[in-house]
């Protein structure tokens, strides 16, 4: 080979041609484990030792990810060793932890039902009827997302200063929430084979009837994992609740926290808190199921027919009218008027130090969340199995915690252990690698499955070692994965409250943070500028949950 044929792009091109010439299309699971296929007659194999793939290394990287993911939980039990059963008792055991559990219940119980309606309905209009303007009503329907939900409530408390207590907050969180619900199953609803509701209907069934025995147990994947979404979002919520005076789990711990730093007090509310969440992702886990919904059988589905609404069209068209003023137009009408009331005064240096902060901290978290998840990526991709789903579920439990459940084991571990890294650029970092941990697993997961295992060993067989085959091979190929969960993970980060509240360094303030003290001091003009700066940066991730659900769909 020359000494330009060395050069990683070229090598790839060469090793695309080295495949196709050597027929090494292998099971991506034989090839994993160093089991070698046998190949086709008549064509040459390349026969590789075994144990060249680099399964320890990368095992070893996975599992020092998967522990650090368990401080969280470790923490707990930490503290309810250190502090006693009886303190545990005195601290859980109480009137205010009542109240508060039955605040969490009622709100759950309340929003996820009217969340799973509006979603439900909005995406069979959308994706099932003739509603005109199809595709803007689908845009609108998850352009809320771009809102960050304390913004939401800033807007509407500036509308009515009245809004407070558990109706407000149900309101604010549907509309919050519900495009998390709207999202999978308007996809799930593209995806499903018209010819079952066209056996339902040939047996006798009315429209309403095939709906509800044909087309929605279809759909009960779908708004599982999105009312676990939501459910989990409203345990994690502080400023949403805060500002409209409902008292919750997080906003009591940030309270506590504020009132006194690392109190025993704080900390048993975080693990209720975490209680509450497992509790969550075992109770979709059981109401999921295990039933599953697949067409089989030769050909692939037609497109489904879209239905006819006839007289219902207009309140079709004005529910998506009045759900996009409620969602859209309240915050920008509220931000446009104190926008407009501050006038250029409002956009001092502080905006351009806070969106220069918050875009540093964004991006420096982002990259590290992606290169925390790469070996886990690779490993679930190259190698599955019984270790490698133990590993990956440690993985993504973290993001299901609130952000202030983080943040308190952070401060705990840093004031008694290492007391030089309490309200450090580190330990922030630490903790948006463990909140985003997931969003950069799931883009780079997808880009490594893309990326042909024959290529790594192939390279391999031309004289590079496993390291240097999946850097310079898998890793390049996968890396418009890599910038998307960069992407996913900094949109995250930008809109990160309670952990930057509680873990930033004195002196630095995000858009987020920025935004929060302000709204804290009645002060809604100067908010108004931070707010505004948010839902700019948190557009591209509308956009790109909007085209990925797409292309998930196959459209």
């Amino acid at each position: 080979m020359t000494k330009s044929g060395n050069r990683p792009s070229k090598a790839v091109a060469f090793l695309f041609q080295r495949v196709k010439a050597s027929a090494l299309l292998q099971d991506n699971r034989l090839l994993a484990s160093g089991t070698e296929a046998p190949a086709a007659p008549g064509t040459m194999r390349m026969v590789l030792p075994r144990g060249r793939m680099p399964h320890a290394s990368v095992v070893l990287l996975a599992t020092a990810v998967a522990l650090f993911s368990l401080v969280p939980l470790g923490f707990i039990g930490w503290i309810t060793y250190d502090v006693g059963w009886e303190t545990v008792k005195a601290l859980v055991f109480r009137s205010r932890v009542g109240d508060l559990l039955i605040n969490t219940i009622l709100l759950e119980s309340i929003t996820i039902p009217l969340s799973i309606a509006l979603a439900v309905t909005l995406a069979w209009l959308t994706e099932r009827t003739d509603v005109p303007f199809a595709r803007l009503w689908a845009w609108l329907a998850i352009a809320p997302l771009a809102v960050p939900a304390f913004v939401h409530s800033y807007a509407w408390v500036s509308l009515l200063p009245g809004m407070r207590g558990l109706q407000s907050g149900v309101f604010v969180s549907v509309i919050a929430y519900y495009p998390f619900l709207y999202l999978p199953v308007a996809a799930a609803l593209r995806r499903l084979d018209p010819a079952i509701e066209d056996a339902a209907a040939s047996l006798g069934l009315n429209p309403w009837r095939v709906f509800f025995r044909a087309v929605l147990p279809q759909l009960r994947f779908a708004i599982c994992g999105g009312s676990l979404l939501i459910a989990l979002h409203l345990l994690s919520e502080y400023g949403l609740f805060v500002m409209i005076r409902f008292d919750t789990f997080a906003t009591a711990i940030v309270d506590q926290f504020q009132s006194s730093y690392n109190s025993p007090a704080s900390n048993m509310l975080g693990g209720v808190l975490v209680a509450c969440c497992l509790f969550l992702l075992g109770l979709e886990v059981l109401l999921r199921g295990n039933e599953r919904y697949a067409r089989v059988g030769a050909g692939s589905p037609r497109p489904a027919d879209r239905r006819r609404l006839g007289s219902f069209v207009v309140p079709a068209i004005a529910l998506h009218v009045v759900l996009a003023a409620l969602t859209l137009g309240v915050p920008l009408v509220t931000l446009g008027r104190w926008l407009y009331l501050g006038g250029s005064e409002i956009w001092r240096i502080d905006v351009a130090s806070a969106f220069v902060q918050t875009i540093v901290l964004a991006l420096a978290g982002g990259v590290l969340a992606t290169v925390a998840a790469a070996p886990m990526a690779w490993l679930s991709v190259r190698a599955p199995g019984r270790l490698q789903r133990l590993l990956e579920a440690c993985h993504y439990y973290v993001g299901s915690l609130p952000g202030v459940v983080v943040a308190l084991a952070l401060v705990t571990i840093t004031v008694r252990l290492v007391l030089p890294l309490y309200q450090t650029f580190a330990t922030l970092l630490v903790a948006y690698v463990m909140l985003f941990l997931p969003r950069a697993m799931v883009g780079l997961r997808t880009s490594i499955a893309q990326a042909p295992v024959e290529l790594e060993r192939a390279a391999m067989g031309l004289g590079r070692t496993p390291g240097q085959a999946v850097r310079q091979i898998t890793m390049r190929l996968a890396a418009p994965g890599a910038a998307a969960s960069v992407a996913l993970a900094a949109l995250g980060i930008t809109n990160e409250l309670t952990a930057t509240l509680m873990l930033s360094p004195n002196g630095v303030d995000t858009l987020a943070t920025k935004f929060w003290s302000l709204t804290s001091e009645i002060d809604y003009v100067s908010a108004a500028p931070y707010a505004f700066m948010m839902i700019v940066l948190s557009l591209p991730l509308t956009l790109t949950l909007y085209t990925q659900s797409k292309r998930t769909a196959g459209q």
